[in-house]
Formats: structure tokens, sequence, C-alpha cells
């Protein structure tokens, strides 16, 4: 299973990427909302990352 969460969150992290790209390139409400797509796909990015890690063997 956290092979399966640690994909999800790889798709999360393009996800923050590409909102990032596009919030630079648009101003006003359409803005906003690109910084909000990134806001909370970094989030769930790093939450996921997080309890991914808790299970899998590192070395």
């Amino acid at each position: 299973m956290s092979w399966i969460i640690l994909i999800v969150a790889g798709l999360f992290e393009v996800g923050f990427a590409a909102s990032l790209g596009k919030a630079r390139e648009t101003q006003g409400a359409e803005a906003a909302l690109w910084w909000t797509s990134f806001v909370i796909c970094l989030f769930l990015s790093m939450a996921l990352l997080f309890r991914a890690t808790r299970d899998l063997p590192m070395g």
C-alpha cells in the first residue's frame, strides 16, 4: 500500500509544479485559483510522502 501512496504523492508533485507555472502566467481570480491548487497539491504531496516513508524500508 505504501508504494501506491508514494506514486500518488508523485502525481501531486507534478500537480503542484504545474499549478505554480500556471499561477505565474495568469492574473486576477484565475491566478488565485492556481495558487490555491498549488497549496493544496503541495500539502497533499508532502503529507502522502511522509505517510509512505514511514512504512517503506530505507537503504
